[in-house]
């Protein structure tokens, strides 16, 4: 008598999650995005922990979390997962000032950010391929 399922918003072979309110724009944000995109799991988290871009350990999560999922909410393989897709989109802007020189002011944008992490279970032979 409870509620119906919500219907799957992507293939049985796919599980994503989507983190928001990231503290970078979405430009520098996307450029960790590419880092990953079409990349194997275990390698895109390689990837991630070792890069001097600030928001990585963020966007790492986001990816464990799309990971976890695919795991235990669609019981899919994490050795044969790849990072399907991964695209940014902007969120709120915090609009600050700052007083400047003869009466003027300075605006200063603080941009905020979220992405969205696709992975999807491909079979054995096409993983060894992508490697």
């Amino acid at each position: 008598m409870g509620k119906e399922q919500n219907p799957r918003r992507v293939a049985e072979n796919e599980a994503f999650a989507k983190t928001k309110m990231l503290r970078t724009s979405p430009q520098k944000l996307n450029l960790v995005a590419q880092l990953i995109r079409g990349k194997k799991v275990d390698k895109a988290l390689a990837d991630l922990t070792f890069s001097h871009k600030r928001i990585a350990g963020d966007v790492k999560k986001c990816l464990q979390s799309a990971i976890a999922n695919a795991e235990n909410n669609h019981n899919l393989d994490v050795d044969n997962l790849i990072v399907a897709e991964a695209w940014v989109g902007k969120n709120l802007v915090m609009k600050r000032g700052r007083p400047r020189a003869r009466g003027r002011y300075g605006k200063i944008m603080k941009p905020f950010s979220e992405i969205t992490i696709k992975v999807r279970q491909v079979e054995a032979v096409e993983a060894g391929e992508r490697a």
